[in-house]
């Protein structure tokens, strides 16, 4: 049973690549959830070097009802000759989190959106995953966009989401102002961290309201 923390039901779990190739989707996907009306968590929002690493993800998993996993990188890492697991065994936590869940809380329990770049393919390394609704985005911010609105928006039953397009519009918006903005802050844009680049998507959207 997840501890009912008071943003619970409004936290998102991230479970996606952080490598550059996946960057600008990784971006989209903080911006809609913002978008939306929530909260993205991941775990690159704490820098703790001292906390290990399984356990400050499963403390993020069990503080949210939410989960977006895009298990697209699974390919081999050019300097390891070694396939990336991150993304399967995130997804696997959650899963688990989710079936677990006591029943008293079932009108609270866990939601999942798993995406892969394209349809089918998931089935050729986790083939355990058939049966479920995978989203494909053909690697596209506004695909992923749509993907993750149209996810909350289904879930959370709330008729004040705007559309995938009309999001993906303020996001198109938002890239064009966040140099700027950042370098009023005294931040660099190329190099944000996690909780930064978030910072600067809740100022934008506060002063941007749909």
């Amino acid at each position: 049973m997840a501890r009912q923390t008071a943003n619970y039901l409004n936290n998102v779990f991230i479970n996606c690549p952080f490598d550059k190739g996946y960057h600008s989707l990784f971006e989209a996907i903080i911006f809609t959830i913002h978008d939306c009306g929530f909260i993205p968590r991941c775990a690159r929002e704490e820098n703790d070097s001292g906390a290990v690493r399984i356990i400050k993800i499963m403390k993020i998993i069990d503080e949210c009802r939410y989960g977006i996993h895009d298990i697209s990188k699974a390919d081999i890492d050019i300097n390891t000759g070694l396939a990336r697991f991150n993304m399967p065994l995130e997804l696997g936590l959650f899963m688990g989190a989710q079936h677990f869940a006591s029943a008293q809380h079932y009108n609270k329990e866990k939601r999942s959106l798993i995406m892969d770049s394209e349809p089918f393919r998931y089935q050729k390394f986790i083939s355990d995953l058939a049966g479920q609704d995978i989203a494909s985005h053909h690697h596209s911010s506004t695909e992923v966009i749509s993907n993750v609105r149209d996810f909350l928006a289904s879930y959370a039953k709330r008729t004040s989401i705007a559309g995938g397009g009309f999001i993906t519009g303020r996001f198109e918006e938002f890239l064009i102002d966040l140099p700027d903005y950042s370098s009023s802050i005294h931040l660099d844009r190329d190099q944000l961290t996690f909780l930064e680049y978030d910072a600067c998507v809740d100022v934008w959207i506060n002063n941007h309201p749909i």
